[in-house]
């Protein structure tokens, strides 16, 4: 399972607080209730990823500490490595298994690898002209390489644990420093035919191979869509921050929990070591069941759970969120 300290877009301190009690009950649900044996805690701070880090380790859950840099430039992004190497190393003489991510998408979600200002404009150029996209890929793969050598040994420096980078494909990683392949891999309507395939290729080379990444949202047709499931939501243009969805769009948590079962079962009869699922909440997405549909940001919500605004749930009567259909869907796979 994949679980978010919170996000900080250029090195910004992440909103809302992070309550210790809190994460050590949701860590708990996590291990006794999905019956989950390993989190990735992703995250821009080295102090909230620090502190759910150690509570996982304390409930014996495997932890994948993984730092998530956002909009930074590739020095920043080193600096905050090697913090957050420091700590991972706390934890890993401590006794706990540890698994650093040297980071996630590094190509697409920070600056100085393609040009653009956000995520979409530096996969759009990338793949914009297709008589010089292989060209273009391989001068991406190169850049990339480079800075993962850098980071693996400002990481090296720390951490004596095992290492990985959750890559996308077109970067072109070269994996010979890292223990394992890391892959964030999506099925949508245009690859699904051979998507099993793909799997079964990835997962027969000489590594083991962690699938970080895949999720959809809680509408009809999200799963669809792959990685762009969050299209469909309207951002505020000053502060990012989801606003509102830009249609009516069908609850359809039954379709969340086909996709997230299907992609898993894949996964094991494909020979994948490790696959975490994206997401257990996310953060800024409240489940509003009543008046306009379109103010409902649950339905394009990755997370498993739905957030709710002013109350409790039922099920877990002291957290204020409620298990979506996924929920259910993703704990009757891992007792399995």
């Amino acid at each position: 399972m994949t679980y978010d300290t919170g996000l900080a877009p250029h090195g910004q301190t992440p909103s809302g607080h992070l309550d210790p009690a809190v994460v050590r009950r949701e860590l708990a649900i996590i291990r006794d209730d999905l019956h989950c044996d390993a989190v990735q805690i992703i995250g821009g701070d080295p102090g909230r990823l620090e502190l759910a880090a150690g509570v996982a380790a304390e409930l014996g859950l495997e932890v994948w500490f993984s730092p998530y840099p956002l909009e930074l430039d590739p020095k920043r992004i080193l600096t905050l490595f090697g913090d957050c190497a420091e700590r991972a190393e706390r934890l890993r003489r401590q006794g706990a298994e540890v698994v650093f991510v040297t980071g996630v998408e590094l190509s697409v979600m920070n600056r100085g690898f393609l040009s653009g200002e956000n995520p979409e404009e530096r996969v759009e150029r990338l793949m914009s002209r297709p008589e010089r996209r292989a060209e273009a890929m391989r001068e991406l793969g190169v850049r990339v390489n480079a800075f993962l050598r850098e980071a693996v040994d400002a990481v090296r420096e720390h951490f004596g644990g095992k290492l990985t980078y959750a890559a996308i494909q077109f970067e072109q990683v070269d994996w010979t420093p890292f223990d394992m392949v890391t892959y964030e891999l999506l099925r949508s309507a245009e690859v699904a035919d051979r998507f099993r395939g793909a799997v079964r290729a990835l997962a027969q080379g000489p590594k083991p191979l962690a699938i970080t990444g895949f999720g959809t949202a809680a509408y009809r047709g999200a799963g669809d869509r792959g990685g762009r499931v969050l299209e469909v939501v309207e951002h505020d243009p000053r502060t990012k921050a989801p606003v509102r969805l830009n249609d009516v769009y069908e609850r359809d948590e039954i379709g969340q929990a086909a996709y997230l079962s299907e992609l898993l079962d894949i996964f094991e009869a494909e020979g994948v070591d490790s696959a975490f699922v994206f997401l257990f909440a996310l953060s800024g997405y409240p489940h509003r069941p009543d008046g306009d549909p379109r103010d409902d940001l649950d339905r394009a919500s990755l997370g498993i759970v739905k957030l709710l605004e002013g109350r409790r749930g039922r099920t877990y009567p002291d957290m204020d969120w409620e298990p979506k259909a996924a929920f259910a869907a993703v704990a009757r796979r891992y007792r399995r």
